[in-house]
């Protein structure tokens, strides 16, 4: 049985992420490393939430301790427009990492069930750090299940987040906007289609 570590971006995206895989006869561990996630108390909640779901599919759970938004600040700051890409960089880079140490045959990421995310991109990401830390990643277009973790995070009454997580995209969530240049004073932008519990 492979042993795969995922990379959780917060419990709902979790819910069906854990069942298809365990479905797949996967021996799973979780990780959480999401210094994107501003605030303070915002971050702290989508992890006391993951905790708890973890705790009740007895799913194995270790976090990278600290609160490194700074990190992450310092990868996108000047180019906001195309920060995902960094910050998929940012979180899988440490996933694969600890997959390695941990010995895991592969790593994976929950952001694959959101049908907000690029995922043309994460899977490009994915796959080369994995390759830079010598490591599979597993992929796979897991949208199809984004409805039934709705269901089964409000059956469980778990925290379902508003926005995705950073500072950027809670601005461009709830002020309607979207970050489409990163030169001049402020920033040139249009509206874009809200974006909600994207993970």
């Amino acid at each position: 049985m492979a042993n795969v570590l995922i990379h959780t971006c917060c419990a709902p995206c979790a819910t069906y992420t854990v069942e298809h895989w365990r479905g797949q006869g996967l021996q799973l561990a979780a990780l959480w490393f999401n210094p994107n996630i501003h605030p303070y108390q915002e971050h702290e909640r989508r992890l006391k939430a993951l905790d708890a779901f973890c705790r009740t599919v007895e799913m194995p759970f270790t976090r990278i301790p600290g609160y490194r938004m700074v990190d992450f600040l310092r990868e996108v700051v000047g180019h906001e427009a195309g920060r995902c890409a960094d910050c998929f960089r940012l979180r899988l880079s440490q996933t694969a990492q600890k997959a390695r140490e941990m010995g895991m045959d592969a790593f994976t990421t929950t952001l694959l069930i959101s049908p907000y995310q690029k995922h043309e991109l994460l899977r490009e990401v994915g796959e080369a750090v994995g390759v830079e830390q010598r490591v599979r990643f597993l992929y796979e277009d897991l949208r199809l299940g984004y409805h039934r973790s709705r269901t089964l995070s409000r059956e469980q009454k778990l925290y379902r987040q508003q926005y995705c997580g950073c500072i950027y995209s809670e601005w461009e969530r709830f002020a309607r906007v979207s970050i489409v240049e990163d030169t001049g004073p402020g920033y040139n932008r249009m509206s874009p289609d809200p974006r909600h519990e994207t993970g």
